[in-house]
């Protein structure tokens, strides 16, 4: 196979530095040829992330491709993110976004095999799947936004999970163009990873085949491979090879970039030894490496996205933008769990760091271990399995292991048992346990599966770490003399008067083992050596937030009474025209921070009546809470003025005890009751108790019985409720609520709509953002609609949605896309958007007559089926973004 022309990174620059890449922009023409479509997606906070979606033809094969930028040609270096096994590009759009906002250039894809791409699953074969990602460079080094090292030659990191890992890892090993990489909870060597020691790994790998849609949907000789060893139940030479020559450990010594490794500790696929490897071999070859242990894995549990993003982040700013202040985090860190949170009943986890990777055996301590020579039998067929890891469970059981429970079977007769004294301290592994054993089989080969429980002082409750066991296979040649067992490399605490029990059995359900029958003899030579990685720091249990958090919104609160003194003498007048108008908003201007011209809200203005429910509505990035933070004061504009009642916002003015507010949930004491939270929160507001309105408030939020009960044992309706409650305490006459449903099942948001309804009735105001148009249109009396920070239309929600304004078109025969845009581009057409269907097409009139639209779709020869108003919220909706958006 020909290899892609290299080049070495940035950090290394002693060594030579390949070129003569001028015909890479011609190749990535050549090469990628295909239509893109863009998408704009954004928040309040940051600039609008575009997505251009491109069908890429690599050798031809089909790519599905989406590329992520913040607009603009200031170059930036890219981003390549692959996605896991049986996944496709959709699954890593979240944090393609989150990286193109953060000033990367960013191309997902889904693999062959998978999404809407075309080709066979290789396995990440150099010659087909490492390749299109060479193919993707090529494209990515001739975009005018992506910075150049040289010519042909991106500025790239990449980074995936499992699949996508093992492919950042190949991409680096084929590719020298690649500067950074972070894998995460992937394979070093799939050989090893399937066949540990020789042994078939039968369930993941069964599981692995189906994930990928069949044996059939594979390229046929790795099909072949699979179900012949699945037949046989033991991997041959070709399988093996087969296997590593697609492996990232195939190219060990040309891995030499910055890598950040993610592994996790539940994860009996491709457990922690795999990280060791791939974590051994790039650091000798001179490139920055580090390690992080999560507590999750493919076997389950907390999988701690928005930290190891963070991270992933924090790697890339270090090593692409070549940042010298970014925290690149400790050269080794785990996540250890341990206790309950009072507040939400979830496991605590903190980290545990140091300065150099310890590896798997760094400081060994020795744990003597009782139990002599002792036979046991591999049942005929193997069965019934002993049970360790179950995938898909595992992840769930190891977390319970933490707290003194798990769940494993060990047949009586199929197994050796070999017990310590009960430990006179607490003890932590961190790694992977040793033991010498010699064992003899009556024929053949002896498949064991090493396992060490923690087991309780009363010794009825044995804890298997992690859920994880290590197979063996061991050949007449090893039988008869003291061979070396490495057990499975775990993070777990020992307390003191437990015991370590090492247990090897003779069949486990996760692996193929001999069928014929056989007795198995086995002692140990020596103690069970514990690593327990003695250099790292623990990081301090994490507090409940409450316990900072409200002498922190203390300190804040104080900090604004005393900025708003100081700037009340520059607040305007009250205005008496408005004294009796909720709110007023005129020429409101915020820009993006650190921007000059870009505008999350820009000269909007409209007005708000008593006893009106208004619908702030608008897509992502329209600039609905930009505006709704400068309402409450807790941001102030760059330009134009809110009025509330008349007088003018500022933080701390008088005038926001009028106002009540619930944006992003709100905080309880979840060991106190429903009730006694709201008063307490009212009590912080220095007001007397009789201006609270307290049982007002609670009547139309409708807890009931529930006022009594611990906000712990509330579900996330009723904390909704309760939150809409202490906004409304002291009956404000405006009430502000972002996303006030967010969380809620269907009737907790038709009570939720009740709750709006009810308030209003009184003639007070109620501000409602939300993205569910339905609810909007049976709970507001009137809408404001925004569009990339402007005001697109404001009004009662009948006028909106009934104007007369809006047609919908019916069709025989399908409605083209060039159609369409003649359509869009008739004098007094105002947008035209077609249906999901293609048959339909909803026309915004601006001023044609509903006659003359009929006339231009029959001199166009559109076979109509019908002509008519259309009033439904969400097509209104959609009709008029799409007007504003052009």
């Amino acid at each position: 196979m020909e290899t892609p022309i290299a080049r070495t990174s940035r950090w290394r620059r002693l060594l030579p530095r390949s070129r003569g890449r001028w015909a890479a922009g011609i190749a990535a023409l050549v090469v990628l040829a295909g239509a893109g479509t863009w998408t704009a997606v954004a928040d309040d906070s940051a600039p609008a992330v575009h997505r251009q979606d491109r069908m890429m033809r690599v050798d031809g094969v089909s790519v599905d491709t989406s590329y992520f930028t913040t607009g603009g040609t200031q170059r930036r270096p890219a981003v390549l993110i692959g996605h896991g096994f049986g996944g496709s590009k959709a699954d890593t759009r979240a944090q393609a976004e989150q990286l193109a906002a953060d000033g990367y250039a960013v191309m997902t894809w889904s693999a062959r095999g998978f999404g809407k791409s075309g080709g066979r699953i290789s396995l990440n074969a150099p010659d087909r799947e490492v390749k299109d990602v060479s193919r993707l460079i090529d494209w990515l080094a001739a975009r005018p936004e992506v910075q150049l090292d040289a010519e042909g030659d991106p500025r790239v990191g990449v980074t995936g999970a499992s699949y996508g890992g093992a492919v950042s890892l190949l991409a680096a090993g084929y590719d020298k163009r690649v500067d950074a990489i972070a894998p995460e909870i992937t394979y070093w060597n799939l050989a090893d990873a399937l066949f540990p020691d020789g042994v078939f790994k039968k369930l993941w790998a069964g599981i692995f085949v189906t994930t990928g849609g069949g044996c059939g949907n594979f390229e046929k000789q790795l099909c072949d491979m699979y179900e012949r060893v699945a037949v046989s139940g033991k991997p041959d030479a070709a399988a093996r090879a087969l296997l590593t020559e697609r492996s990232p450990s195939a190219v060990a010594d040309r891995i030499k970039v910055p890598a950040l490794i993610v592994q996790g500790q539940t994860d009996s696929l491709f457990p922690l030894g795999q990280a060791d490897a791939m974590a051994r071999a790039i650091k000798a070859n001179g490139a920055p490496v580090s390690v992080d242990w999560i507590a999750g894995g493919h076997d389950g549990g907390d999988m701690e996205t928005d930290r190891v993003q963070k991270r992933v982040g924090d790697w890339f700013d270090r090593y692409l933008k070549e940042d010298e202040g970014a925290a690149t985090g400790p050269a080794f860190r785990v996540t250890r769990t341990g206790g309950i949170d009072s507040t939400d009943g979830a496991a605590l986890t903190r980290g545990a760091s140091g300065d150099t990777y310890p590896g798997l055996r760094s400081g060994p301590q020795s744990v003597e271990l009782r139990g002599g020579t002792q036979k046991f039998g591999n049942p005929a067929g193997a069965s019934p399995p002993a049970i360790s890891a179950v995938p898909g469970v595992g992840g769930g059981l190891a977390q319970l292991s933490t707290f003194g429970v798990g769940l494993s079977i060990d047949f009586p007769g199929q197994y050796a048992r070999f017990d310590s004294a009960p430990l006179t301290t607490s003890r932590r592994i961190t790694g992977s346990p040793t033991v010498r054993v010699n064992v003899k089989a009556g024929q053949g080969d002896a498949v064991l599966f090493g396992k060490v429980y923690d087991v309780s002082p009363d010794g009825k409750q044995q804890v298997l770490p992690s859920q994880l066991v290590a197979p063996y296979r061991i050949t007449p040649a090893q039988q008869g003399k003291p061979i070396e067992l490495t057990l499975p490399a775990v993070d777990h605490e020992l307390d003191s008067g437990h015991r370590l029990r090492l247990v090897l059995a003779a069949t486990d359900l996760g692996y193929a083992s001999p069928a014929a029958p056989t007795t198995y003899t086995v002692s140990v030579d020596g103690p069970l050596t514990i690593p327990t990685a003695p250099g790292l720091k623990t990081a301090a249990a994490t507090l409940p937030w409450w316990t900072w958090g409200l002498p922190a919104a203390a300190v804040v609160i104080a900090a604004v009474l005393l900025l708003s003194t100081r700037r009340r003498t520059a607040t305007p007048a009250p205005d008496p025209a408005l004294t009796d108008v909720p709110l007023q908003i005129t020429g409101l201007s915020k820009k993006y921070a650190k921007s000059a011209d870009r505008y999350a809200v820009k000269e909007l203005s409209f007005r708000v009546e008593k006893g009106q429910v208004l619908g702030l509505l608008g897509p992502n990035g329209a600039g609905k809470t930009t505006t709704l933070r400068m309402l409450m004061g807790l941001i102030t504009p760059d330009d134009g003025e809110i009025r509330v009642f008349g007088r003018a916002i500022r933080p701390g003015a008088p005038v926001l005890s009028r106002v009540g507010s619930f944006v992003e949930g709100a905080g309880f004491l979840p060991h106190l009751s429903g009730r006694a939270n709201l008063e307490l929160y009212w009590q912080a507001t220095g007001r007397p108790a009789e201006d609270s309105h307290i049982e007002e408030a609670l009547e139309i939020a409708g807890l009931g019985d529930a006022l009594a009960r611990a906000v712990r044992t509330y579900s996330q309706g009723m904390r909704q409720r309760l939150a809409i409650a202490q906004a409304m305490l002291g009956m404000p006459d405006l009430l502000i609520l972002d996303e006030p449903t967010n969380g809620l099942d269907p009737p907790q948001i038709r009570e939720m709509r009740d709750v709006m309804i009810r308030y209003a009735a009184g003639g007070r105001t109620v501000i409602v953002s939300s993205h569910l148009l339905s609810e909007v249109e049976q709970s507001c009396t009137h809408l404001v609609v925004m569009d990339r920070g402007r005001l697109v239309q404001a009004g009662p929600v009948a006028e909106i949605t009934g104007s007369g304004d809006m047609v919908l078109v019916t069709s025989a025969e399908e409605i083209t896309v060039p159609l369409v845009e003649k359509i869009a581009s008739l004098a007094g057409i105002g947008s035209a958007v077609r249906t999901d269907d293609a048959h339909g097409l909803l026309v915004r009139l601006d001023g044609a007559t509903s006659p003359q639209l009929v006339t231009e779709l029959v001199r166009l020869d559109v076979p109509l089926t019908g002509v008519g108003p259309h009033r439904r919220l969400e097509d209104a909706f959609l009709t008029l973004i799409s007007g504003g958006s052009a």
